[in-house]
């Protein structure tokens, strides 16, 4: 299996907190323990952690990056809502 390099861009690092608050919303695999268990303060974490980016860096993104954040944003605020009800 030939692994590909990932090109370290914007759009991946929100991509990349974005995979961590689902692994911490119980919703993917912890690749360190190789289970699918819930971290509530991992995934607010992460969530926030967006949040900041996005307060941060208000105005300052091109359009496609700005509706990527804000998408991310979203969907973990609406995934973590149902996780706290299960």
């Amino acid at each position: 299996m030939t692994q590909q390099n990932i090109k370290a861009t914007f759009s991946t690092f929100l991509l990349s907190i974005g995979h961590s608050a689902q692994i911490g919303l119980g919703l993917l695999e912890n690749p360190e323990t190789k289970k699918v268990e819930k971290n509530m303060n991992l995934a607010e974490y992460n969530i926030d952690l967006l949040n900041l980016l996005k307060e941060k860096t208000k105005n300052n993104l091109p359009s496609d990056e700005e509706q990527l954040l804000n998408q991310i944003i979203s969907d973990l605020q609406m995934k973590y809502v149902s996780a706290q009800k299960n």
